[in-house]
């Protein structure tokens, strides 16, 4: 695909984000697809789970679809009396996931490797699981902690959960928690490292699916990069009190020149006063926003050092490694000197004539540097579909927004 976004171009229109994929996903797990859930994700990610829970294949491959896979380790874990071999692309082949395996065999789960060590595929067999007491680390990724704590209400004692170390995205955590309190589970932190959560059944609800604060990160982009002064972009369905820790995408892009006005329909973007001169943030608790920093920063020649990334070496793609090489392709030398840190120093590069963007099977690469063209002119990207995964009609939204493409 290529395309060319004109930076000059104006910023007008309504855009209907995708709903939360971590919020469908915490959903499904709790209640499956039942009908007092409005508003789930239609995203790639959430269809894999869905066809997963309804039929719980002999073999269940679930792509690159990364929270699936943690996710339903711990729940096929206690699917008694039945065995099922969980399995992905070769990439989840590549991804840890010895931390969540080893929590819960401490619990009595019965899962062998069968290939890599500490690697999918794996076989589980279900069985039930006694609970207890256990710990685990928690500087890798939270979707270890939320799969172990959604399962726990069906474990015969439940769980207290003890996390060691730095705490990784714990707003994901406290997603996780909220949503279970409000499904009927008594779920809670009782130490600042320690949850704790009584057995018991999931009840269904009436409940909301949020938009994706994730998602309005890009048109958050679009408006910093814009020379749209009087640019106004409408997204609906997200709100200020959200569970999602990415609702800080407004807190960060104050200072890079957008403003964010609430409504009771949602928010709107304008054009503010860009005066941020160098950046430093750490991204613990919100990962999901860094690539779209890290190209925001360069492209508006901001010099940065971000911190709390080691996490993103373990994606779809090793986001870091990737994010370099992309920006490179653009003209700006980025570097690494730790697996925590990434940082800009206002060093250049010569820009490739004809920049392919590579997406490593990774949407929010692609995303993440769409918005590029309008400093650098066309860009192609390989492997445009790859956003749908999360946000499946971004193209769709970039083009009615810039018809000219």
């Amino acid at each position: 695909m290529r395309y060319c976004i004109k930076r000059d171009a104006k910023l007008r229109g309504t855009l209907i984000l995708p709903a939360s994929k971590s919020i469908s996903n915490r959903a499904l797990m709790m209640i499956g697809m039942h009908k007092t859930l409005n508003n789930v994700s239609h995203c790639h990610d959430t269809e894999i789970l869905v066809d997963a829970l309804t039929h719980l294949h002999p073999t269940i491959d679930v792509g690159a679809a990364g929270t699936a896979m943690r996710f339903l380790t711990a729940y096929l874990s206690l699917r008694n009396g039945e065995e099922h071999i969980l399995t992905g692309t070769e990439r989840m082949k590549h991804r840890p996931i010895r931390l969540l395996v080893d929590a819960l065999r401490q619990v009595g789960a019965d899962i062998a490797y069968m290939e890599q060590e500490g690697f999918p595929p794996l076989c589980i067999k279900g069985k039930d699981l006694l609970g207890g007491e256990l710990c685990m680390e928690g500087h890798i990724s939270s979707q270890y902690t939320s799969a172990l704590l959604m399962a726990a209400p069906y474990m015969l004692r439940g769980i207290t959960l003890r996390l060691t170390g730095e705490i990784t995205s714990r707003p994901y955590i406290e997603m996780t928690l909220r949503m279970m309190r409000a499904f009927g589970i008594k779920a809670g932190w009782i130490s600042d490292r320690e949850i704790r959560v009584q057995p018991g059944t999931y009840q269904p609800i009436p409940f909301h699916i949020e938009n994706d604060w994730s998602a309005s990160s890009y048109w958050y982009e679009i408006m910093a990069l814009s020379h749209d002064v009087d640019g106004c972009l409408h997204l609906p369905g997200l709100f200020p009190d959200s569970m999602q820790g990415d609702h800080i995408v407004a807190k960060l892009f104050e200072p890079l020149g957008v403003l964010t006005e609430y409504t009771s329909e949602g928010i709107t973007l304008r054009k503010g006063h860009l005066s941020l001169r160098e950046a430093e943030m750490d991204f613990s608790n919100c990962p999901d926003l860094a690539q779209t920093m890290i190209v925001t920063t360069a492209m508006l020649g901001i010099p940065f050092r971000f911190t709390g990334v080691h996490n993103l070496r373990i994606k779809e793609t090793d986001r870091i490694s990737a994010i370099i090489c992309e920006m490179a392709r653009l003209g700006y030398i980025l570097n690494s000197p730790t697996d925590d840190v990434i940082c800009w120093e206002g060093t250049r590069g010569e820009k490739e004539i004809r920049p392919i963007i590579h997406t490593y099977q990774d949407h929010r690469m692609a995303m993440a540097l769409a918005p590029a063209s309008m400093l650098h002119g066309t860009l192609e990207i390989e492997d445009p579909q790859v956003v749908r995964k999360s946000y499946p009609n971004f193209w769709d939204d970039l083009f009615s927004i810039f018809p000219s493409n």
